[in-house]
């Protein structure tokens, strides 16, 4: 690349937006590359003692007036006899006929997870980790490119996440982690124990902000002879992504570079018989061969170089 060419912009779907850390309520934000299916939105949060009721919406636009279309409207209420949730879509100035839910697993003076995960033609909700709702689009999912939260609610953080592209198939509910913020333990170079090694079906993800100077970063898996069977590891220098081997030997991995300074990212690795998988912002993007053997011995994840870790879950 010769010096000052311009970079070509990532596309949407390539953009893993910043996790939100305590913003102020009300609070609206734009959702990067709007919501299609497979995408996961995080509230981590707590309920005042004295809250009377709050509202997660996702909007189409984000304008005062005249009011934007609200597609997905989720409502928990408190200060009923029996809590509960609604749920209802605002087209073109007029509430739809309303949903209703009880058994509302949120409680006053309670933190909470809340994960909306979205499908092809409905939205999934669990709260804590157990699922609540689903509730149909009414509107179409691609007009949605808003969020906003309001009422009796103290949010901790808010989370976009695109969900594993090798776990499309699968059944059970998403799993949410909380989002820490400058937690000592995502100090880089950050080190993460595996204390069972290994094996087919687990996930290692890890997301982050590479910072403005970085020219590199790496993520080394090592046994427990402290050895390195394997390492991945972006360049800004030439912008290559790489398998290295325990000899310095690299691998060129033949996909789009898609990481970029000031840009935040996920990478996830997905362990199976044979091997690790690879994907970078929700994309599936190659693998590398590991004996089962070895994958059983691996003991320790170690991330390096310059970025800001957000969540490193092994």
């Amino acid at each position: 690349m010769s010096p000052g060419e311009k970079l070509d912009p990532l596309p949407d779907n390539f953009i893993l937006q910043p996790p939100v850390f305590q913003p102020v309520v009300p609070y609206a934000t734009t959702i990067f590359g709007g919501l299609h299916a497979g995408k996961m939105v995080m509230l981590q949060g707590v309920v005042p003692e004295d809250a009377r009721r709050f509202q997660v919406d996702f909007q189409c636009g984000c304008s005062l007036l005249p009011r934007p279309d609200i597609a997905i409207h989720f409502n928990p209420r408190f200060h009923t006899i029996r809590p509960h949730v609604i749920c209802n879509t605002l087209y073109a100035g007029r509430w739809q006929v309303e949903a209703r839910w009880p058994g509302l697993a949120l409680q006053r003076g309670a933190s909470f997870i809340i994960l909306f995960f979205f499908e092809n033609e409905a939205m999934k909700v669990s709260v804590n980790g157990q699922h609540f709702l689903h509730y149909p689009y009414r509107l179409p999912l691609s007009r949605v490119d808003t969020l906003g939260v309001s009422g009796d609610v103290l949010v901790k953080a808010i989370g976009f996440v695109n969900i594993s592209p090798f776990l499309e198939g699968r059944r059970e509910y998403p799993v949410g982690h909380p989002f820490l913020l400058k937690s000592p333990r995502l100090e880089v170079p950050c080190s993460q124990a595996l204390p069972r090694g290994l094996w087919p079906g687990q996930v290692i993800v890890v997301r982050g902000l590479v910072l403005q100077e970085s020219k590199d970063f790496t993520l080394s898996l090592r046994d427990e002879l402290a050895q390195v069977p394997v390492s991945l590891r972006a360049s800004f220098t030439d912008r290559t992504l790489a398998w290295i081997s325990p000899w310095g030997r690299r691998k060129l991995i033949l996909a789009p570079f898609l990481f970029s300074h000031q840009r935040f990212f996920e990478v996830l690795l997905l362990c199976h018989e044979g091997g690790l998988k690879l994907a970078l912002n929700g994309q599936g993007v190659g693998a590398t061969s590991l004996s089962q053997k070895v994958l059983e011995r691996l003991r320790e994840l170690r991330i390096g170089g310059s970025i800001q870790l957000y969540c490193v879950h092994c």
